[in-house]
């Protein structure tokens, strides 16, 4: 399976193009600059490969949860592609990319996937290896760290959530903060999902969101309202 990925649920913009014989992967800090420089970074990876966007079998994005600006654009970005050339989409939820991130840098098979969701909250979910792919051991919630109960066992944590959780780190049989959420491993677990046939039309990818609000009107402000 051909797969195009495209990754920008934090400040860190990541795009890849493989199959089982490699991938080519482009990334950089984009900061604000995600709309600007996905198109761009789609055509190095795919000119990387030597490939054309209609030799692809499918494309994949990081569907949250994350920076929500980042997540739609990644998501209309693979929407307007598909749609185009006729493709498939698979959604992958950020927090088990961050999970195969894990896996890749440290070997993690038991895996706390931790984003920063601003607001004194983070995005949080536990992952267990299991063959070649993951399960949910806890769903994806955006939480207070004081909030967050694991599973029992030992897990590994990962992601720039660690760094506001400082609770759940201490708990943790080690860490690595500095993982973020990447298009490589978006495409990687796409690619299992589409040999299970789980693409969907463009218009049936959506992003996955845990904070279904992401803004308090001015009389809840006023309030002392908070998210």
């Amino acid at each position: 399976m051909r797969v195009l990925a495209i990754e920008s649920s934090t400040d860190m913009l990541s795009v890849a193009a493989g199959d089982a014989t490699g991938v080519a992967e482009r990334a950089e800090r984009a900061g604000q600059a995600h709309a600007e420089r996905v198109l761009p970074l789609v055509d190095e990876a795919l000119a990387a490969r030597g490939w054309e966007l209609a030799d692809v079998d499918g494309i994949a994005f990081g569907a949250g949860p994350g920076a929500f600006t980042g997540v739609r654009i990644a998501c209309g970005i693979a929407q307007g592609l598909a749609l185009g050339a006729g493709k498939p989409v698979v959604p992958v939820g950020t927090l088990a990319a961050l999970a195969e991130d894990a896996r890749r840098a440290h070997g993690a098979t038991r895996v706390v996937a931790c984003l920063d969701a601003r607001m004194h909250e983070v995005y949080v979910a536990a992952y267990e290896r299991h063959g070649d792919d993951w399960r949910e051991a806890a769903s994806p919630a955006v939480l207070e760290p004081a909030a967050i109960a694991l599973p029992a066992g030992p897990w590994f944590g990962a992601g720039n959530g660690l760094a506001v959780a400082p609770s759940l780190a201490a708990v943790l049989e080690a860490a690595d903060a500095a993982l973020v959420p990447t298009a490589r491993s978006v495409l990687d677990l796409a690619r299992r999902a589409l040999a299970r046939g789980q693409g969907v039309a463009p218009e049936h990818a959506l992003p996955l969101y845990v904070r279904h609000r992401v803004a308090l009107t001015a009389a809840e402000r006023a309030a002392g309202a908070r998210l």
